[in-house]
Formats: structure tokens, C-alpha cells, sequence
């Protein structure tokens, strides 16, 4: 706890004397808010965690784009995915059917490869593990 030069405990975030409960660390959520966004941008690792979450978010939301709302499944092309800002690097999981055929998933969205660059869309059923 940071204390001036009076003795008394300051803000974390603007050294401001703090009034109130003994335990307090900021004299508002605006000062709490600052101070934990900046000790979360030192640390290199929160960023790239950052990056990677929005790369899957993006994949989900451009497989999603491609469903229509009550189907389950849609075809479309490798071109069109990248045109879409799909990011091929980028999944949740991989499923294998007992066939071998592999499913690339985006959280609850996914895809089969299929021939000549063209893709079959899924949409994961909730009852399935």
C-alpha cells in the first residue's frame, strides 16, 4: 500500500489519500479500473492470450455467418473463408469420426475439408459430447 508523505495510505493508481474502510486499496472503480488494465498490458502473455481469443471468436463468428439460422450444415469455399477473414491456424478442437474423417472446430462451429477447396460447415448439436 503506497502512503504519502503525511503517513496516511494513498491510491494505487493516482496517489490520492484514500478515506473510508481501512482496507482500501483506490479512491474509485475508475482508479481500480486503470490500475489493473495497466498491470494486465505489462505482462506480454495476456496479449498474446488476447489475440488468440479473438482469432477464435473471429472464426466462430465468419462459420457462423455462413449457417443459415435453422440449418446445421452449409457448403462453401476455402476463398470465400479467407475472403471472410478466416484464420485456418486458429481452432478449439478437432473431432474424429469413426470413418477418419477430421472436424476442425471454432468453439461450438466447425468444418470438414472436403475436395477441390471446398468446406462442409457444421453446427455442433448440444447433445453431442
Amino acid at each position: 500500500m503506497l502512503t504519502n508523505n503525511t503517513g496516511k495510505k494513498a491510491c494505487l493508481a493516482c496517489g490520492n489519500i484514500l478515506k473510508g474502510r481501512a482496507d482500501k486499496k483506490f479512491c474509485n472503480d475508475y482508479c481500480r479500473n486503470n490500475y489493473n488494465n495497466l498491470q494486465k498490458s505489462k505482462d506480454n502473455y495476456s496479449n498474446i492470450i488476447r489475440n488468440i481469443n479473438n482469432a477464435l471468436l473471429k472464426n466462430r463468428k465468419v462459420l457462423q455467418s455462413l449457417l443459415p439460422t435453422q440449418e446445421d450444415l452449409a457448403k462453401t469455399t476455402r476463398e470465400k473463408l479467407l475472403r471472410l477473414g478466416f484464420h485456418f491456424g486458429y481452432l478449439t478442437h478437432i473431432y474424429t469420426t469413426k470413418a477418419g474423417k477430421q472436424y476442425f472446430y471454432c468453439y461450438d462451429y466447425g468444418y470438414l475439408p472436403l475436395d477441390n477447396d471446398w468446406f462442409l460447415v457444421v453446427r455442433k448439436k448440444e447433445d453431442e459430447g
